[in-house]
């Protein structure tokens, strides 16, 4: 469930071919970037500005960075990759596909963006990251990225303590309750139509989580706007302060079709991701993945680390593809006429 930040100053969009265009303007994008700039080649990142962590009060978990804003991360990290020359345009793609090659033969791509403008790259970084679908129960998504989280390492420390409940979605909500017991004494697990078996369930009971199969109306906000607990089909109302859930991650993949990246599931219906080898490779000649479009489990620090190993790639098979067209290039001026 993205949320749009605050506008920023935007480049405006180079009138030549860049050497590469990262599709994401979050961690990994602008890492990816800043390591394509730093070895002096010219990046533009697209940014739609709706970073899946906004409603966030900080990142957590980053070593020398815990508890910065996400939109005061991303400033710093515009302003670095712009420090060695590259371009950050606010902008959202609507197609993105293979172009013919140069004359040399290097890959070439076309990105066209809403405003109708196109960019040509001789390489593309997919760092779109994804979008979090949340259950549908009444009153849920008001609450997001506040006092209803997902991730134990991003926002536990933040809610220790509190009344927890955990609103199932599947199997992977059992390992979220065990994660959440560490940071709360009081956890009730609700079911919502999910099964436990019979370990389970005394697993549960050894760790004092409370388990309630009664189907879950909606969550109920208190007069301070928080949370107050949830109330239950029968009208009982539990009181919770905090609420997790297990969202279904799914890589934003909006006008990127054109590009015919593979894509595929997880397993227990976690979500659904750009499939990458190593570095963030794709099946695709020139196109790279990293981040939350690929790693639907990333925090920010690991996105960050893969779009710097992406871009670091990138450039590499830059520098290759650079040296043969120059070899060809003396090859030809060598050849008599």
């Amino acid at each position: 469930m993205p949320v749009t930040t605050a506008a920023y100053a935007t480049d405006k969009l180079p009138g030549e071919t860049v050497d590469a265009l990262v599709i994401g303007g979050g961690a990994a994008g602008l890492n990816g970037a800043l390591m394509l700039a730093r070895s002096r080649r010219s990046v533009v990142v697209i940014d739609s500005g709706t970073p899946r962590n906004a409603p966030a009060e900080g990142v957590h978990g980053l070593l020398g960075l815990d508890g910065t804003p996400p939109a005061e991360l991303l400033r710093r990290g515009r302003e670095e990759v712009r420090r060695y020359g590259g371009l950050v345009v606010a902008g959202e793609v609507t197609s993105a596909a293979p172009a013919a090659p140069s004359a040399e033969g290097d890959l070439r791509f076309t990105v066209t963006l809403t405003d109708g403008s196109t960019l040509p790259a001789r390489r593309l970084l997919i760092a779109t990251g994804l979008r979090d679908v949340l259950p549908d129960v009444r009153g849920l998504a008001e609450r997001w990225g506040h006092d209803v989280v997902h991730c134990p390492y991003c926002h536990g420390w933040e809610v220790r303590g509190e009344p927890i409940g955990i609103l199932a979605v599947g199997p992977a909500s059992i390992h979220h309750a065990l994660l959440f017991r560490q940071l709360a004494d009081d956890l009730i697990y609700f079911t919502r139509g999910t099964e436990l078996d019979e370990g389970t369930h005394e697993r549960f009971a050894a760790r004092n989580i409370q388990v309630v199969d009664t189907p879950v109306e909606e969550v109920v906000t208190g007069e301070d706007g928080s949370i107050a607990g949830v109330r239950l089909s029968d009208g009982h109302l539990v009181s919770r302060r905090v609420l997790a859930v297990a969202t279904t991650m799914q890589a934003r993949t909006e006008g990127l079709d054109g590009l015919g990246l593979a894509m595929e599931d997880l397993p227990g219906g976690m979500g659904r991701r750009f499939a990458s080898g190593m570095a963030g490779t794709t099946e695709v000649p020139g196109v790279w993945v990293a981040g939350n479009a690929t790693d639907l489990t990333a925090q920010v620090g690991a996105s960050a680390a893969a779009g710097a190993l992406a871009g670091a790639h990138m450039n590499a098979d830059l520098a290759a593809a650079d040296t043969e067209a120059a070899l060809a290039a003396a090859q030809r001026g060598s050849t008599p006429a």
